[in-house]
C-alpha cells in the first residue's frame, strides 16, 4: 500500500517505521530538514519498546506534492497542523483516498471537514504510547498498546476492517471501533490530567502522582472535562475519573507527554486543543473551569516568552 505520514516527528516516525516492515511503500512527510535528510541518508531508527532497528526504505520529503499518487494520507502532525495539511490534502487526494488523522485533543476531523468532504475521512486513537525524538533520523517509544481506528461517521465498514489489517500486520495492535469520538473523548481526559500537569511543573508522570499538590491539579483538570464529555453525552466506558487516569498513568511513570517535549523545547504546543478546550466549553456551557484555565493560562504564559 502506498502510505504517506504527513507529520514524522516521534510518532509519525514509529508509524512510518512499522509499516514500511511490511513491505508498504512509504513517504515521510515534515519540515525538519534535519530529519528528511537523516532519514533519506541513513534510514529511519526507532528504539525502545520494540527494540532497536533503522528502516531503510522509508523515503521522506518536505514536499505534500510528492504524496499524491498515496491511497492512505496518516496525519500525525500536532492539533495545530491539521487545517493547514487538509487545506494542502484537498488539492492531491483522490475520491479513493483514505486520510487517516491520529492527534491528541479534540477537533481534528472537523479542521479537515473545513477543506473537503467527510466521506473519506477516519480517526485514530493512539493509546499507551511514549514516543520522543533522540535526534534526526531517530525515534524512541517506551510503550505501545493499541491503535483504536473508526470512521468520522460512525460505523463498522469493510474499508476500516481492511485499515486494520494494515495496521496489525504492520506489528500493532490495532482495532476497529464502532463510536470512535467515545475513544477520543476518553483518551482526551487523559491528556487533559497530565499533559497540562507535567508540563507546568516540568515533571514525568510519575512525579507528579507522587506529590499530592501535583496530583490535584491532574485529577481536577481531567474531572473537568469529564463533565464537558457527560454534558456532551459521551458514552464513556468507565465511571470513576481519578481511577481511570491513575491506572492509565501508572502505566507511563517515567514518560513526559509531547506537551512537556514541547515546553522544553520552547515549541508552541497542543495546548488548545487538550487543557484549552476544556475552557472553550466551559465557556460555552457557562460552567467554570478553574483547573484547566489556570494550566491554560500558564502554559501560554510561557509560550509568549519564547
Amino acid at each position: 500500500m502506498k502510505i504517506a505520514i504527513i507529520g514524522a516527528g516521534a510518532m509519525g516516525s514509529i508509524y512510518a517505521s512499522f509499516l514500511a516492515q511490511n513491505n508498504n511503500d512509504v513517504l515521510a512527510i515534515d519540515l525538519w530538514d534535519d530529519h528528511i535528510n537523516a532519514i533519506n541518508n541513513n534510514g529511519l531508527r526507532v528504539s525502545g519498546f520494540s527494540g532497536d532497528k533503522t528502516v531503510e526504505n522509508v523515503k521522506a520529503s518536505k514536499d505534500i506534492n510528492d504524496a499524491k499518487e498515496c491511497e492512505l494520507f496518516i496525519i500525525a502532525t500536532k492539533a495545530a497542523g491539521v487545517g493547514p495539511v487538509a487545506s494542502k490534502l484537498s488539492n492531491i487526494v483522490s475520491k479513493d483516498s483514505i486520510i487517516l488523522t491520529i492527534q491528541n485533543g479534540l477537533g481534528a476531523g472537523e479542521r479537515i471537514a473545513s477543506y473537503m468532504p467527510t466521506d473519506n475521512i477516519l480517526l485514530g486513537v493512539a493509546q499507551g504510547f511514549g514516543a520522543s525524538m533522540v535526534e534526526p533520523g531517530h525515534a524512541h517509544h517506551n510503550n505501545m498498546s493499541m491503535i483504536r481506528i473508526g470512521e468520522m461517521n460512525g460505523g463498522i465498514t469493510p474499508r476500516l476492517e481492511e485499515l486494520v489489517k494494515v495496521w496489525c500486520e504492520a506489528g500493532f495492535n490495532a482495532k476497529s471501533f464502532e463510536d470512535i469520538e467515545q475513544l477520543i473523548w476518553e483518551k482526551f481526559i487523559c491528556n487533559v490530567a497530565w499533559s497540562g500537569s507535567c508540563s507546568i511543573f516540568k515533571k514525568t508522570l510519575g512525579q507528579v502522582m507522587e506529590n499530592e499538590f501535583m496530583f490535584n491539579m491532574a485529577k481536577g483538570s481531567a474531572l473537568e472535562a469529564r463533565k464537558m464529555g457527560d454534558l456532551k453525552k459521551v458514552n464513556f466506558t468507565f465511571d470513576d475519573t481519578v481511577d481511570y487516569i491513575t491506572e492509565f498513568g501508572k502505566k507511563l511513570l517515567n514518560s513526559k507527554p509531547s506537551m512537556l517535549q514541547d515546553v522544553e523545547a520552547h515549541r508552541l504546543s497542543e495546548i488548545d486543543a487538550i487543557n484549552g478546550m476544556v475552557v472553550t466549553l466551559g465557556k460555552e456551557y457557562n460552567i467554570e473551569t478553574p483547573y484547566n484555565t489556570a494550566v491554560s493560562s500558564i502554559i501560554k504564559a510561557q509560550e509568549a516568552e519564547y
